[in-house]
């Protein structure tokens, strides 16, 4: 290789790694250190698509943001920034984003929504529509209907959204026989589409900046969970990895924030602690259900949802007497009845 102390790991058979940035599969080329000394996070490298990603997180960043990570005595290794390989980053292309006309349009059809139809029997209609309001949750015809969770950043513009199918019985994603995952942007076949994620509920931050926030990997969880503890932001990453990268988590600055991963994800997320340390007011990973679930529930990777719907509210309890009594509704419609919640 040459002369370097830190430098791109030279590429052999599945040394590149899946983009922590656009996720685009075996595309990023990880920093390494020569002597063996530092040991960088996976998120430090270069992601080959420069043009459509531009991701490139190099040492020196690395430990500017992450001065814990230079020992007392190795200070050293500061100089030595000057003698390491640092590729300027490319010139950064404008973002793309989707039209507010299509993500209006999307707002509505939800008798066609699995998911809408699945929590309209845990929470009911009103909350299940305030809910989907809340965190901008559309309807789209692919499948013949399925759920779009719209990212739009805390400037209220939309960067994508990502398609899924639900079963409207179980509330859980069809994956069979293969999993119906699409995306807003491939689906609309949008030219020289820019992507750049943003955390599911990003653009509710602004609106509560004094709160904690809570990150769960799935967007369904985030919903569902804002209904069960509502004093806190809940923001999703879409995924272990999903939209994890140091570009996205900026949005965190100043705040205090737990990561709640699923179970079986909480390593994995221990290692993103480095990339928010800098950013955000405090930081913490929540092993909350790790410590709580049994071999059978971390064998199927459970998440906070999972564990919050195995406890039935006020208003789930009367969905069940109306389920089974659909007489219920009309006496409620009847005499304007309202359930007061503990």
């Amino acid at each position: 290789m040459s002369g370097y102390r830190f430098h791109l790991e030279k590429y052999r058979h599945g040394s590149k790694i899946d983009c922590p940035n656009c996720g685009k599969k075996r595309c990023f080329v990880r920093y390494i250190d020569e002597q063996g000394t530092v040991r960088f996070p996976l998120m430090v490298g270069k992601c080959d698509h420069e043009q459509s990603c531009g991701y490139h997180y190099t040492p020196r960043e690395y430990f500017r943001d992450n001065p814990q990570a230079v020992s007392n005595d190795n200070r050293r290794i500061e100089r030595i920034f000057r003698q390491a390989v640092i590729h300027t980053r490319p010139t950064q292309v404008e973002l793309s984003y989707i039209s507010p006309t299509i993500v209006k349009a999307s707002l509505s059809h939800y008798d066609k929504n699995p998911l809408y139809r699945y929590l309209c029997g845990v929470f009911g209609t009103e909350e299940t529509v305030r809910l989907f309001d809340h965190y901008h949750v559309g309807t789209s015809a692919k499948w013949g209907g399925s759920t779009v969770f719209w990212q739009t950043d805390e400037t209220g513009k939309v960067r994508t959204g990502k398609i899924m199918l639900y079963d409207p019985a179980t509330g859980r994603r069809v994956k069979e026989p293969q999993a119906r995952v699409s995306w807003a942007h491939s689906e609309l076949q949008l030219p020289d589409f820019n992507l750049r994620q943003c955390l599911f509920g990003q653009h509710l931050l602004p609106l509560y900046p004094s709160r904690t926030v809570f990150i769960v990997e799935s967007e369904k969880s985030a919903v569902i969970a804002s209904h069960y503890m509502p004093d806190v932001l809940w923001l999703a990453t879409g995924g272990k990895n999903g939209c994890f990268n140091v570009q996205t988590v900026e949005a965190l600055r100043g705040r205090d924030v737990i990561l709640l991963p699923d179970l079986g994800a909480t390593d994995a997320w221990q290692e993103k602690l480095p990339m928010l340390h800098p950013v955000c007011r405090s930081v913490a990973v929540s092993t909350l259900l790790e410590d709580m679930a049994t071999d059978e529930q971390r064998s199927q990777g459970l998440d906070i949802a999972d564990f919050l719907l195995t406890t039935p509210t006020n208003r789930q309890k009367l969905q069940q007497m109306i389920a089974r009594n659909p007489c219920i509704q009309q006496l409620i419609d009847e005499l304007d009845l309202e359930l007061i919640e503990d």
